[in-house]
């Protein structure tokens, strides 16, 4: 740590004579060695707790090279030297075992005295280390979230910290490390900010004032470990008070109006690394003058104070402690001031008392000094006592002014104007801090001159070690190697015309959202609407991408710049991909509708989505900033808040009937719908009283306008994609198959199950680039099919006389029997005859 080293304390282990070493009292010591993971494997690095069991007897003192013997499996043997324990007796070292078998360690104490006492020299027990050619198992990786997450992230999912990232203030060329920057512009949440939108009535079409031109409503916000800082404005000034919302809930934690209407100048995450702890302080900073004040950022309380803090180029240390470079390049001086490094915020100035950080309810002079600090060339600084790290002697004449600061590497600066460009380095590397690494000069082309250009020192970066000049009439760019001075390439071509009104020169917001250096490349865009891409080490144009509005026919009339294409600035850099808003100085009321919020990829340019209508940006009054992988932004349409990011959603189904005969069919039914904090909003709850359906990517954009913005429902919504599997009485997994939601969020899928039993139906929605994933279960089960009933065989029914035939044959036989009785009569009297 910065402050151990600048005031640590000498030991007190000497050596003394033999002729005196044999007056003084001696002591017998009794050195261990704990050797861990034992077994282990070949290839993996074992603990080794070294020392004895007496401790000394303050925090800076400690036992003189002690070493471990080690004997290989081989009876080859090695040593580890020059090993020194801390205050307790002990420490720690490292061996790496090359080959398997058995070794056997031990520690070896030399005499030593200490105190006036000699301590004799020993060595303790072989230890066996069983060293095995199998690897050993690690602790597994948890690997990145796979559903929604929320603060506070528990410290075991390590991996965790590459999504996890904040923004404490407006950071070097606007590039955000640490975050998973949003594939898609799905809206978490909206919370209003102050009267905004449509006035109507006799003002027609015209809204509220919304924010820009010197009057910002969304200035220097930040998220720090998840949270959300900004202010809300009300009309009267006094009434400005710092909100703290939960960015992943959009649940507000508190409201304060800092002092007397002060707003936030920056966050700080101090990692205090020493003795007695090891953990981070999450704090506000308020600036009044010299004078900076912390604030809890948890609570928004007060909780300490420095006075006479000293000017100058101001950046975070390797442990997130605040440094400020004073550089003075006509008087040759540098000093470095460590926020860490004042003694009174410590527990104490004893070696105990200087490992913990204890400044709550604290005042103190952070330079030890009263008034205006004047630093003369040869100034002495105490170092130690006032923040004051060190102060260095650079050489005078240096032209221009510092650029940029890069803690632990350089400090560059520059001076350009139309016949001279000069770029210097100093180190500062420990130890040769304020060493001169090169200072060059580079005679421009003399049309620079002749043509009255104005030249503007643009951008610069760390990583690809390149400065960029550029030249606002040309809309032209050169390259400057910052690790020797030289021109490395340029002109590039000349930019569209609408360019030259952002390459000049401006404060820090609009010099790098105009021109800015990251991922190895130089982006640069303007008025124009386009977008250009070069390599940062060559100057090659790698793509462009125009930002075209399809409507400019009956739009363009209420934008600053005319044209086909909207006015771009460059929100931030982040996961290899660059997000720009639009913007204007004072636009026209009605403002122009359909302002796109784009996100590219880096590498080739292409469209990753684009939001129309919405997000939109200012010019003086802040723009999107990103961190925990959310965007939040204002959003000056309407003048609320959004958060911007992947969100939760929930999957339901249900079959029937539940019980069904085997070989007969189901209906499985459900939904997919987005369950992201501001759908509970009631505004948006009163109209989607059913909930909000999850919809396809490809859709999110005009989706999020009907969703939060009351814009119509868009036509030919898509839904997303669930799978069907299902789980069989005999336990196997079987994929079944899949479909699509439609625009109410449900599902519905005939299915017959093949088999009696049990059957669990799983239906997975595997989420999208707008939603984590879901799933849902439910269960039927199929019951054997009744018997097929047989066909019932007729009993034979007795044969039954046909009486009616019988009395018509009677009948019949009787009228024969008439007939030839009366025949017979007539006959036998016409014989008579």
């Amino acid at each position: 740590m910065l402050l151990l080293l600048t005031l640590t304390i000498a030991t007190l282990l000497v050596g003394v004579s033999a002729a005196n070493a044999q007056e003084l009292p001696k002591r017998s010591t009794h050195p261990y060695l704990g050797v861990n993971p034992n077994p282990t494997s070949v290839g993996q690095t074992v603990y080794l707790h070294v020392g004895i069991a007496q401790p000394t007897q303050t925090a800076s003192e400690g036992w003189e090279n002690l070493k471990v013997e080690i004997i290989r499996p081989d009876n080859s043997t090695e040593y580890i030297t020059n090993i020194r324990t801390d205050s307790t007796g002990g420490t720690a070292c490292f061996y790496t075992p090359t080959m398997p078998g058995t070794y056997r360690l031990r520690t070896i104490f030399p005499e030593q005295v200490y105190r006036n006492v000699i301590y004799l020299a020993s060595a303790s027990d072989w230890v066996e280390l069983v060293v095995q050619s199998e690897p050993l198992p690690f602790y597994p990786s948890l690997g990145l979230p796979t559903e929604y997450w929320t603060r506070p992230i528990d410290d075991q999912l390590r991996e965790w910290y590459s999504i996890a990232g904040s923004w404490l203030a407006i950071p070097a060329n606007l590039y955000a490390p640490y975050n998973d920057g949003p594939e898609s512009p799905h809206i978490l949440w909206a919370k209003p900010i102050t009267t905004g939108g449509l006035i109507g009535g006799e003002y027609e079409e015209h809204s509220f004032e919304m924010g820009d031109a010197y009057e910002g409503k969304w200035v220097n916000p930040i998220i720090l470990a998840g949270k959300l800082y900004y202010r809300d404005h009300s009309e009267v000034e006094s009434w400005q008070q710092v909100v703290c919302v939960d960015l992943h809930t959009g649940e507000e934690m508190w409201r304060k109006t800092f002092l007397d209407n002060r707003t936030i100048a920056r966050g700080q995450i101090l990692y205090w690394d020493a003795i007695n702890l090891h953990g981070a302080y999450d704090y506000l900073w308020v600036t009044i003058g010299t004078t900076w004040l912390a604030f809890d950022a948890w609570t928004g309380e007060l909780v300490y104070n420095m006075t006479n803090v000293p000017s100058g180029t101001i950046v975070y240390g390797p442990k997130g402690e605040i440094l400020i470079y004073t550089i003075n390049l006509a008087r040759g001086f540098m000093l470095l001031w460590n926020s860490t490094n004042i003694p009174a915020l410590w527990m104490g100035t004893t070696e105990f008392g200087m490992g913990s950080w204890r400044p709550h309810g604290k005042t103190v002079n952070a330079t030890g000094s009263t008034g205006t600090l004047a630093y003369p060339a040869n100034m002495t600084v105490p170092l130690g006592l006032n923040g004051y790290m060190w102060n260095k002697t650079i050489p005078t004449g240096l032209l221009g002014s510092v650029r940029a600061v890069w803690t632990g590497d350089r400090v560059v600066g520059s001076f350009v104007n139309q016949t001279l460009v000069n770029v210097w380095a100093l180190s500062l590397k420990p130890g040769q801090e304020g060493t001169l690494l090169f200072n060059k000069n580079w005679n421009p082309p003399a049309n620079w001159l002749q043509d009255n250009l104005s030249v503007t020192w643009m951008a610069q970066d760390q990583y690809s070690k390149v400065g960029v000049v550029s030249i606002k009439e040309t809309r032209q760019h050169f390259g400057f190697s910052l690790e020797t001075g030289d021109c490395l390439w340029g002109p590039t071509q000349s930019e569209h015309y609408m360019n030259m009104y952002g390459l000049q020169p401006g404060g820090p917001v609009w010099a790098y959202s105009t021109c800015l250096i990251a991922e190895g490349k130089l982006f640069s865009t303007g008025f124009s609407g386009i977008v250009y891409c070069y390599d940062a080490k060559t100057g090659k144009l790698l793509w462009t991408y125009e930002a075209k509005d399809p409507y400019a026919a009956s739009e363009m009339f209420k934008r600053e710049a005319g044209g086909s294409t909207w006015p771009l600035r460059i929100m931030f850099v982040t996961d290899v991909k660059i997000y720009l808003g639009t913007f204007e100085h004072s636009p026209d009321n009605p403002m122009a509708r359909g302002a796109p919020f784009i996100c590219l990829d880096v590498e080739t340019g292409e469209e990753i989505w684009r939001a129309d209508g919405f997000f939109r940006q200012t010019n003086r009054g802040g723009t999107a900033i990103i961190g925990d992988s959310i965007i939040a932004t204002q959003d000056t349409y309407d003048q609320r808040v959004y958060a911007i990011g992947r969100g939760p959603s929930t999957t339901t189904v249900t079959a029937t009937p539940e019980v069904v005969a085997n070989g007969q069919s189901i209906l499985i039914k459900g939904t997919v719908m987005d369950v992201s904090p501001g759908t509970k909003d009631s505004r948006i709850a009163l109209r989607f009283p059913n909930g909000v359906p999850a919809v396809a990517d490809e859709n999110m954009s005009e989706w999020m306008l009907y969703v939060y913005k009351q814009f119509p429902r868009p036509a030919n919504v898509k839904g997303v994609w669930v799978t069907f599997d299902v789980i069989g009485p005999d336990g196997k997994w079987e994929h079944v198959g899949g479909t699509t939601t439609d625009d109410s969020g449900m599902f519905s899928i005939p299915w017959k199950p093949p088999k009696e039993g049990l059957w669990t139906i799983v239906i997975t929605f595997p989420g999208s680039k707008s939603y984590y994933p879901s799933y849902a279960r439910t269960s039927i089960l199929v019951e054997p099919a009744p018997p097929t009933p047989e066909t019932p065989q007729m009993p034979e029914i007795p044969t039954i006389p046909d009486y009616t035939l019988i009395f018509a044959a009677i009948i019949a036989l009787v009228i024969i029997a008439i007939l030839i009785g009366a025949y017979s009569i007539y006959d036998h009297r016409k014989l008579k005859k």
